[in-house]
């Protein structure tokens, strides 16, 4: 994940299955614009609608792990924070470069298979 797109992966099943993609959100790119407050504005309003689409693909979670570059991640942990549906879900990031979707899947079972083994 990074602030201009994401890629959230599921399991096939819940319990035991692998990892694959259920889909590739792309953040929507502000217009330019002249006055600095209505910029900032715009630019919240974007990200709060990319974060509403990548949860839309995540139903019943209990743990969530974010990985990528930038501070996204983090203003997208605290937007599951304040989300009644999220809030008690547990939220790790993590730091990665962009990478292929095989290789992230990869990561992302090696990061909960580490998680059930403590």
């Amino acid at each position: 994940m990074d602030s201009h797109h994401a890629t959230v992966l599921g399991r096939k099943n819940v319990t035991d299955g692998g990892f694959v993609v259920l889909g590739h959100i792309k953040n929507d790119e502000p217009v330019s614009n002249s006055s600095e407050k209505s910029s900032h504005h715009l630019e919240t309003t974007l990200m709060h609608k990319f974060f509403k689409q990548i949860t839309a693909l995540m139903q019943n979670v209990d743990e969530v792990y974010v990985t990528g570059t930038g501070d996204a991640q983090e203003q997208f942990i605290k937007y599951l924070s304040e989300t009644p549906q999220y809030k008690h879900a547990k939220a790790t990031i993590g730091t990665s470069n962009k990478m292929p979707d095989e290789k992230l899947a990869e990561e992302m079972a090696g990061y909960f298979d580490d998680a059930i083994a403590r």
